[in-house]
């Protein structure tokens, strides 16, 4: 394959997302070049343009994980991928060797690289990544939906997590995005479910989805959620706002020995009401990424029509408008924006 120039998409600091042209190089021996189709926009991203991770992020980089493509070529010593294949991406390289990978959490290793922050990401025409990374799509399932694996894939590693039951009362406490996915999934396997955002178009969205919607500002959500439960309290909650306030009161609306699953990042510490912890001898976990079996899953859910990719995904935008595409994502105007990044190709 001949030389090709192409548009990549880069945190240059200071809040600011830069264009670029690159010439990128011919994967090396054990490496396939994807045509990034789509690449989906998101928190931790977002994160990124704010600064908080400056210390792993280099500007000028290439960010992105959210993502589908089409193998391009295949490096030496590659087998079982071939030029045309659909294909995304799970960003976790993990060393195999520190006592987290040793116990099986390779997910979460303690010297763990995750593609798009600590390495080069999927803004970019063609990129070069490790066969061992790549995740098979069928050809059935549309490469725009398919940019949504990823965060379908922490829904169902978070649900997962939860051991959320048929029957359970689960409740989300933010609407957007991962909140809407978390909910989605909660109800595919039998949940009841109730989704708290304090933002009108954000709910508007959930309940166009199905969902039952509260607004903690006009409704008492602990009384809400006590009179929902006949007195007991959720079985499940999802903290996924990252809002302080949000933490803080979580602890509040699930049963004795319920399960409160920690999704949001947190730049800062937040106060956590321990005393309701004891008191009812509640569960507190942290869901950080996910595993292989949960974006195996997150492909099978989308390729079904579980997840209602069309109503999440706001806005397609072509890769030179991808800090517009921030710029809305922070403003809280959207649910899910991709950037067509194969649309940029010079």
């Amino acid at each position: 394959m001949g030389a090709r120039t192409v548009l990549t998409a880069n945190y240059l600091g200071n809040r600011e997302i830069g264009i670029r042209e690159a010439d990128p190089p011919p994967p090396k021996a054990g490496q396939v070049q994807i045509e990034v189709a789509y690449t989906g926009i998101c928190g931790t991203d977002l994160h990124i343009l704010h600064g908080h991770m400056d210390a792993r992020v280099k500007p000028p980089a290439v960010v992105g994980h959210e993502m589908s493509g089409v193998i391009a070529a295949v490096g030496d010593g590659v087998e079982g991928w071939a030029p045309g294949d659909h294909v995304t991406v799970m960003p976790l390289d993990w060393d195999g060797t520190c006592p987290a990978c040793r116990a099986g959490n390779q997910h979460i290793c303690q010297n763990l690289t995750f593609v798009g922050i600590d390495s080069p990401g999927a803004l970019q025409g063609l990129w070069n990544v490790d066969a061992g990374l790549l995740v098979p799509l069928p050809k059935t399932l549309r490469l725009d939906h398919a940019a949504l694996v990823e965060p379908v894939a922490v829904a169902v590693h978070d649900v997962r997590r939860a051991e959320v039951a048929p029957g359970d009362r689960v409740v989300v406490v933010g609407g957007g995005p991962i909140g809407v996915l978390i909910a989605t999934v909660a109800r595919h396997e039998g949940a009841e479910v109730v989704v708290v955002e304090i933002d009108p178009l954000r709910r508007e969205a959930a309940a166009a989805m199905g969902f039952r919607v509260l607004d903690p500002s006009a409704t008492d959500q602990v009384t809400w959620v006590e009179e929902w439960t006949r007195g007991a309290g959720a079985d499940v909650a999802f903290e996924v706002s990252g809002a302080a306030a949000a933490v803080l009161g979580v602890t509040n609306l699930v049963k004795v020995r319920g399960t409160v699953v920690v999704v949001a990042i947190h730049p800062q510490p937040r106060p956590v009401d321990l005393q309701r912890v004891f008191w009812r001898e509640l569960r507190l976990l942290g869901a950080r990424v996910y595993q292989r079996a949960d974006f195996d899953r997150a492909v099978e859910l989308l390729g079904a029509g579980v997840i209602p990719a069309d109503e999440l995904i706001t806005e397609i935008v072509p890769i030179s408008e991808t800090a517009n595409a921030f710029a809305a994502l922070e403003s809280g105007r959207a649910m899910k924006i991709l950037v067509d990044v194969s649309g940029g190709a010079a």
